[in-house]
């Protein structure tokens, strides 16, 4: 039976500290076009909310960054430049509407940033110098990927972890906007358990040329929260 690689507690601890709400990233502010479907009644309960996060986990946008994720992980791994710059520049290019750019990179850039400054590490500075003079921001599954790997972390760990995190964050987006409890919103990530372990699983098994998600109606959201009359959220 094979065994799988252990963590240790200080990279433990780090990955919890990066992942978590305290980390200054902003993700509160953002709710992934989440706000124009409560407002259209596409998202109105525990249940309704649940079936829409997991649909961006599998075929959205969870799909597309669980694989960027994997290829900044593995760039870093195999001390690939190119691989690196190549994933910056699809995270880039796949966002089907200004706001979700704003979204990816706005958190991708706080989180290099205080990274940097909070935990400086000298390993990885020449990677983010590598980003920094990039012509657009790091997407925050490039940036997440890319310092996990500079941890240590086993990627399947890592990307599960980041999945959670995404995955959390809609869900506090839902009981803000539905609005639901706190305990109904724990009965949604519970349920989202097998959703997001299965996702990290699958994209395990994909190659770069398989990147891509299908969540129109999610996309369509998102525009038009762009124009929405009165918004708590940035996306």
């Amino acid at each position: 039976m094979p065994v799988c690689p252990m963590i240790t507690d200080a990279s433990l601890y780090r990955l919890m500290a990066w992942l978590s709400p305290a980390f200054p990233v902003g993700g509160y502010t953002f709710s992934h076009g989440m706000e124009y479907g409560v407002e259209e009644g596409l998202i109105r309960d525990g249940e309704t909310l649940r079936r829409w996060i997991e649909a961006i986990v599998s075929h959205g946008t969870g799909r597309v960054e669980a694989d960027l994720f994997r290829i900044a992980w593995q760039a870093v791994k195999d001390d690939d430049g190119d691989m690196l710059a190549w994933a910056v520049e699809r995270a880039n290019a796949m966002r089907a509407t200004s706001e979700m750019a704003l979204e990816s990179s706005a958190q991708g850039q706080a989180f290099l940033d205080t990274l940097r400054t909070a935990w400086p590490r000298q390993k990885f500075e020449p990677w983010a110098e590598m980003l920094s003079a990039m012509d657009f921001p790091p997407s925050y599954a490039v940036a997440v990927g890319l310092a996990t790997a500079q941890e240590g972390i086993a990627l399947k760990t890592a990307l599960t972890a980041f999945l959670h995190a995404f995955a959390a964050n809609l869900v506090s987006a839902g009981l803000r906007l539905v609005p639901l409890g706190q305990t109904d919103g724990q009965k949604v990530l519970a349920a989202l358990e097998e959703t997001v372990i299965a996702a990290a699983g699958a994209a395990l098994e994909r190659g770069p040329e398989d990147l891509g998600g299908t969540a129109p109606l999610v996309d369509w959201t998102s525009m038009k929260h762009e124009t929405q009359y009165t918004r708590l959220f940035r996306s």
